[in-house]
């Protein structure tokens, strides 16, 4: 059964988010295992920056399920979803007496898989 699952799932990517990975972890815990019209929901009215990437993402893996898979939109569910750590980018900020201080901005790559809901039997 397991196997059949992962062969289901239908995922996006989003990559070098300019976004801590901590900051969209605690977003997509939210939707994690929810229906995706309920995942849709939530991310509109959650009040976090790091909702508009992961609607993108979800909306994505959507309809990469509807195009290439042929599920409906309306059956699928979120069953993955993580962030991972991507690049720093890095910048200096000039300092008292000629120094540099270096300034890291995170990036992170936001993966979200969804399947079609399993019919309990």
């Amino acid at each position: 059964m397991a196997i059949d699952n992962q062969a289901a799932e239908v995922k996006a990517i989003a990559r070098h988010i300019r976004m801590s990975a901590s900051k969209v972890r605690r977003v997509l815990d939210q939707i994690r295992g929810r229906s995706y019209r309920e995942a849709l929901m939530i991310l509109e009215f959650m009040p976090y920056r790091a909702c508009e990437p992961v609607l993108k993402v979800v909306r994505s893996a959507a309809a990469n399920a509807e195009h290439n898979a042929g599920y409906e939109r309306a059956k699928l569910i979120i069953s993955q979803a993580y962030a991972d750590q991507g690049p720093y980018l890095k910048r200096y900020r000039a300092r008292a007496q000629g120094r540099a201080y270096m300034i890291r901005r995170p990036t992170c790559h936001i993966t979200v898989a969804v399947a079609p809901e399993q019919e309990e039997e």
